[in-house]
């Protein structure tokens, strides 16, 4: 279901009659003039429309703290073996947070933590996964000498254990010394002498056959034709006998020999025959004929190998309608031989890789199935009941998805209530939707996703009341900003509507956002900013697609591009200049975007690209040069790889090497591509990475006089002066850790000559290390001033006044930018101090619901200790203890409050 807004009684057939091509196919040049249509709200809503937000096929606990706490109180008591689906969990609480960093952390603890290579196969196969396109990381590690293969192949027999009692048979004569020494085992017109103690001991039916009370027990010429095994097969089997080993043997060989050794119940046999069959997949094809073979045989490690190969090769052998049937139609038994214990865990990575190939394929029902069967927990089970749920529902699937989110609510899935909501509003019972989330929000503590979906089922007022709830319990939802914008745009009140959408780009970079935004500007035909938006769409996501994935938004950047002026390549550098001085992101990346059509150099401005991306440089009160990342690191990486690819030296291409390394947390392979590049030529960009580098890999204090002269060499390279900026902005932290104040001052006074306005925070704080909070308030007010992104300048500036000043500052960076956790840290350490114990742990409590961060748990961990919360100060704790299971203060803190706890 898509709503056209305003009106909410618009239907999905609506979306049928609508054209986007009718727009697309204006004479080249031209564009409609939309102003003289604003009487028709049907040529606007052609425009800007917001689709109803999606019923996430994520696990979203209505406590998630609660839920945490729990998973961290049953991983310091549970069996090793347990302890990765635990993880599991957790990956999958932080991806319904959307905290990427914690659910890649979470990934890679299940996979240290895994006690089976099954899991081990698993676990590692998702993490490569994650990093895709970061195959260039690994070369360039291995060209430094490092192992980068931490996820590579394993060597899957060695992690089977292997049984040197099975096959061995003690001897049960008959009567006297009847049983000859020998016996020869016909096989068509040939006969193979063999052992008969040796050939015994192979088996329980062998030994019967030959030592007990059977007619074959005297004989000493045995058929066994008709039991599929070949003369040379035979041969190898005596000498097995024997010896204990095979040597060479042919593939074809060996599996007839394996299908000999299982059907005579040959266990050390088959064994060897499975870890050496093992040892001979190499490849897609060998995998999906020999997990044919590991199925029908029982042979696990053939089957772990086979494994391997189509977890290694994901997503591509997902395209493979044979190896996807093999995953799909594997029954409980074909599992347990494939992945052992882990076949949770194995579907829940299949499920996310065919989800992000076609979430309403065939294959994802199938692997959904599949998670169903293989959950054996209730958590488990409404995760996999939510998600088929979700599929069922994009498929319009009705009877089905409702079965399926009762089934997940019935399991504890609150959440999943949303999803039966669309299904009752999708077959016309509005009313009872709107009592299904009205019931939810007063029988938990509500959500801002309780009331975004509630507000779908109400009109007017009344929606936009739930609307802007929403907005307030979780800031970070889109939908209701995209909403409020549409609505005000319909009435023609633009400046609102764009001043509502600017509110959630200010602080969050999302792609439905900057569309709209860019629709917005259209209707206003500022084709100048509609076409900044567009080009950092474009940025971001090169082959992102509008009007809900129907048109690319290459082709809208394409028509609008003719309504904008031409420039020079002196105007482009202006043009850039004059917005990274005012960090306009967003701008600048438009600039540099247009730049790459230049004839400029392109390595220079793909490595600009990344630095907007990836990073902004703040000031640091450490040697340590501190890096705060934007969220977009896979554009920024994919920036800096295009930046190497462009490189028109050798230099510059061992630099752009080396911040590859060093934003991937290699600071020392960084250094070392940095210290290259300057033996071939002497370049700020090589000085000022070596510089980053050091300060970033080095313990010793002292390397700050080091850190100095490189910022220095780096200032007397040729750069142009948005580098020059940065250097003296860094070169001026430097200074104040090292209390050299005048140094820094005039620092930073250079840098804000050049119009590195970010040197006003540094210029503030050797202002306040003098003692002079007045100036250090005025000079954050006019970085204020000049930035368009600006709450971390308010919530510096907060450092710099008395406690009323302080509160209006922090107050005014929650409404910029509520993700920034200090401004409610404050005020709750306000608030305690003035014994207002309830509203001060309220306040964390504000943020907590949708941001899991460790110092927000931790304050009110110590809250709830204060006021005597035993219980909840440890369920805060152990939530903590997720985030950041290393973070000493929070262990201290655990261990008192968990003494405390003890009867």
């Amino acid at each position: 279901m898509r709503t056209f807004f305003p009106s909410d009684s618009c239907k999905e057939s609506q979306l049928n009659g609508f054209n986007p091509q009718s727009w697309l196919q204006v004479e080249r040049g031209k564009l409609p003039k939309l102003s003289s249509h604003y009487s028709s709200s049907s040529s606007i809503e052609s425009f800007i429309k917001v689709p109803e937000p999606s019923i996430l096929p994520y696990y979203k606990p209505a406590d998630y703290v609660g839920v945490l706490a729990q998973i961290h109180e049953e991983l310091e008591s549970c069996p090793v073996q347990k302890r990765s689906s635990l993880y599991l969990l957790q990956f999958q609480i932080f991806r319904g947070l959307g905290e990427a960093k914690l659910m890649r952390r979470s990934l890679r603890k299940a996979w240290q933590k895994a006690s089976s290579v099954h899991e081990k196969l698993v676990f590692g196969a998702w993490l490569r996964y994650e990093k895709q396109g970061e195959e260039l990381i690994s070369d360039l590690l291995a060209n430094c000498d490092k192992c980068a293969q931490e996820f590579g192949p394993v060597d899957i027999a060695s992690q089977f254990q292997t049984d040197r009692n099975v096959g061995s048979h003690d001897t049960v004569l008959m009567s006297g010394n009847q049983i000859p020494g020998h016996v020869a085992f016909r096989i068509g017109e040939e006969k193979i002498v063999c052992d008969r103690q040796r050939i015994a001991a192979l088996s329980a039916p062998f030994h019967a056959m030959l030592n007990g009370f059977f007619m074959e027990s005297l004989c000493e010429d045995i058929d066994l034709s008709e039991n599929n095994i070949s003369p040379a097969g035979m041969r190898v089997i005596s000498e097995f006998s024997v010896t204990g080993s095979l040597n060479e043997v042919p593939p074809n060989l060996l599996l007839e020999i394996l299908v000999f050794a299982n059907k005579f119940c040959c266990e050390n046999l088959k064994d060897v025959c499975d870890r050496k069959l093992a040892s001979l997949v190499s490849s897609r094809e060998d995998a999906i004929e020999l997990m044919e073979y590991a199925f029908e045989e029982n042979s696990p490690v053939l089957a772990a190998s086979c494994l391997q190969v189509f977890l290694h090769e994901l997503p591509d052998c997902l395209n493979d309608n044979r190896v996807v049937k093999l995953f799909c139609d594997a029954d409980r038994r074909q599992r347990s031989i494939m992945v052992g214990l882990a076949s949770f865990s194995l579907y829940c990575l299949l499920t996310e890789v065919a989800m992000n190939l076609d979430p309403q394929s065939d294959t994802i029902v199938s692997f959904l199935e599949q998670l169903i069967e293989s959950a054996e927990t209730d958590r488990q089970r409404l995760l996999a009941f939510h998600q088929l749920g979700c599929v069922r529902l994009l498929r319009k699937e009705y009877e089905e998805a409702e079965r399926l989110f009762e089934a997940a609510v019935n399991a504890g899935h609150t959440y999943s209530i949303a999803g039966l909501a669309r299904l009752g509003y999708i077959k016309g019972h509005k009313l009872s939707s709107y009592e299904k989330l009205s019931s939810v929000i007063s029988s938990f503590t509500p959500l801002g996703w309780m009331y975004q979906e509630r507000s779908l089922y109400c009109e007017g007022d009344k929606k936009w009341e739930d609307l802007v709830k929403a907005t307030t319990l979780d800031p970070t939802l889109t939908y209701p900003y995209m909403y409020r914008a549409a609505s005000l745009m319909m009435k023609q009140n633009v400046e609102d509507a764009l001043a509502e959408i600017n509110r959630v780009l200010g602080f969050k970079l999302a792609l439905e956002c900057l569309e709209l935004r860019f629709f917005l500007y259209l209707a206003q035909e500022n084709y100048q900013k509609a076409i900044c938006d567009v080009q950092a769409i474009l940025t971001l996501s090169p082959n992102y697609r509008m009007f809900e994935g129907r048109v690319a938004a290459i082709h809208f950047r394409t028509l609008v591009r003719e309504h904008i002026e031409n420039w020079t390549t002196a105007d482009f550098w202006l043009q850039l200049y004059d917005r990274w001085s005012s960090v306009d992101d967003i701008g600048s990346l438009s600039v540099i975007y247009q730049m790459l059509e230049s004839d400029a150099p392109k390595g220079v401005l793909y490595f600009r690209q990344s630095l907007l991306l990836l990073s902004w440089y703040y000031e640091c009160v450490r040697v340590r040069l501190v890096l705060i990342r934007l969220n977009c690191p896979k554009a920024a990486m994919r920036s800096l790889q295009l930046a190497r690819q462009h490189a028109s030296t050798d230099h510059e291409c061992l630099v752009y090497e080396g911040w590859i390394l060093y934003d991937t947390g290699h600071c020392e392979e960084g250094l070392r591509k940095a210290e290259e590049s300057i033996q071939i030529k002497r370049s700020f960009e090589a000085f000022f990475l070596k510089a980053y580098a050091l300060a970033d890999s080095s313990q010793d204090p002292s390397c700050s006089s080091t850190v100095v002269s490189l910022l220095e060499d780096a200032l007397r390279c040729p750069s142009d002066r948005l580098r020059k900026g940065q250097a003296l902005n860094n070169l001026g932290s430097v200074y104040v850790d090292c209390e050299k104040l005048d140094l820094a001052a005039d620092c930073y006074i250079n840098a804000l000559k050049i119009r590195h306005t970010r040197a006003h925070q540094g210029l503030a704080r050797v202002h306040f290390l003098r003692n002079d909070k007045v100036a250090a308030y005025e000079e954050m007010g006019k970085l204020i001033e000049k930035a368009q992104n600006n709450a971390s300048a308010y919530e510096k500036r907060s450092e710099y006044c008395d406690r009323e000043l302080t509160k209006v500052d922090l107050e005014m960076v929650t409404k910029l930018d509520p993700l920034r956790v200090y401004p409610y840290r404050y005020r709750a350490a306000v608030l305690m101090d003035s014994h207002k114990e309830k509203e001060a742990i309220e306040e964390l409590s504000r943020a907590i619901a949708f941001k899991a961060d460790l110092h927000l748990l931790h304050l009110r961990a110590a809250f709830h200790e204060h006021v005597g919360d035993v219980l909840g100060a440890l369920r805060d704790c152990r939530a903590a203890l997720s985030v950041d299971p290393n973070d000493q203060e929070m262990l201290d803190l655990h261990s008192r409050v968990y003494s405390s706890h003890e009867p």
